[in-house]
């Protein structure tokens, strides 16, 4: 029997779902469990509602500014990048050890990427004038830590007009040694967080004002990205970090390190041709924007008093609309392994529209454990 995807939205980068009610439960209480403690959950005290126009569109701004530093192909000017990263994940995602990535971008030809793992996975891809793709390599699939490179150096941040369609809290913080403004997001307009701290459902962005760059950034508890722009590379007003450091459950997945971004006077038209195989192959397939579900287990006999505990998995959803490279953010919750269990059985196809050219995206199945005890 397939299971259903539950609550499913569609966003850049950010896709927030709500708590199930719980059936039959009438008006018997019940408390969600705080997010875990991490050093880089930066809100953990009072959060303000953006209830006004004004006070929302000042989150808004700030967001769109920390976001166009990343936006490398907005502009008119050709660029060579070089990146380099290491994943120790402990097998729970495929290609732990070194890799090398470049883009090669022109405004008249397209953007060429190229990545490679130790490991043994290889891919070339093109993305031509006319949303022409091609790809050769290792397979069709973009690993997951290859996948979440890209993003987080390309555009971790949503869309100010996603963002305004639901939630907007902030909060203040100091993060090595600098104040910063938090924002958090969810999808649902009325969503039951905390007055204190961050709820499951939000996705946390943490800008410094002044320099309007990103410092912080998470999607789910328990996964944080953390910006470094010590010697930060430039190109006109894009300003990429240095390094980029990726925690899951307190430790270290993967470091990213921004070896070089130059300006490009020439590029080899040879380069942005695609291969036999390419055309052979037809169109690669592409990152989608990531989506989040929330899903609700109820457990233990009915009393007065429900706690509802939460457990992210984090993996990438296949153009087959399978879930590969799955895992827990909160490995030592109790119920980490029964989350696992069943978002693993989630059947994602029927959230592919028909026609839809192949992609795939990042899910964050919220698995939420209610027990009545």
């Amino acid at each position: 029997m397939r299971s259903s995807p539950g609550l499913l939205w569609g966003g850049l980068w950010l896709i927030v779902g709500s708590v199930f009610p719980l059936p039959g439960f009438g008006q018997i209480s019940r408390r969600m469990a705080p997010v875990p403690g991490d050093p880089l959950e930066l809100v953990t005290g009072p959060v303000q509602v953006a209830g006004t126009p004004e006070r929302r569109e000042a989150a808004l701004q700030l967001l769109s500014r920390a976001r166009s530093r990343f936006a490398l192909r907005n502009g008119d000017v050709a660029y060579h990048l070089k990146v380099s990263f290491t994943v120790d994940s402990l097998g729970q995602t495929n290609y732990d050890g070194a890799w090398e990535m470049e883009d090669l971008f022109t405004p008249a030809q397209g953007l060429r990427w190229t990545a490679k793992a130790e490991a043994g996975y290889v891919t070339t891809r093109l993305s031509l004038p006319g949303a022409v793709y091609g790809e050769e390599g290792t397979s069709s699939a973009i690993p997951l830590r290859l996948h979440e490179a890209r993003g987080l150096l390309n555009d971790p941040l949503p869309s100010p007009a996603y963002a305004d369609r639901g939630s907007i809290r902030t909060s203040t913080a100091t993060f090595r040694g600098v104040t910063v403004t938090c924002i958090l997001l969810s999808r649902s307009q009325k969503p039951a967080n905390p007055a204190s701290g961050r709820g499951w459902d939000e996705s946390e962005e943490c800008i410094d004002p002044q320099s309007e760059l990103l410092q912080m950034h998470s999607e789910a508890p328990g996964r944080y990205i953390v910006y470094d722009y010590a010697n930060a590379p430039q190109l006109g007003d894009c300003v990429l970090p240095r390094t980029v450091t990726v925690t899951e459950a307190g430790r270290i997945v993967s470091t990213i390190s921004v070896e070089s971004l130059t300006e490009l006077a020439v590029a080899d038209a040879k380069l942005f041709v695609p291969a036999l195989s390419m055309r052979i192959g037809g169109q690669a397939k592409a990152i989608a924007p990531a989506e989040k579900i929330s899903r609700l287990h109820v457990l233990g006999p009915s009393t007065s008093a429900v706690t509802v505990r939460a457990v992210c998995v984090f993996g990438v959803v296949t153009a087959a609309g399978q879930l590969v490279e799955a895992h827990s953010l909160q490995p030592s919750d109790p119920n980490s392994e029964a989350a696992l269990e069943d978002a693993r059985r989630i059947d994602f196809s029927p959230s592919i529209p028909a026609g839809a050219p192949p992609r795939q995206h990042f899910v964050f199945v919220i698995e939420k454990f209610a027990s009545r005890k």
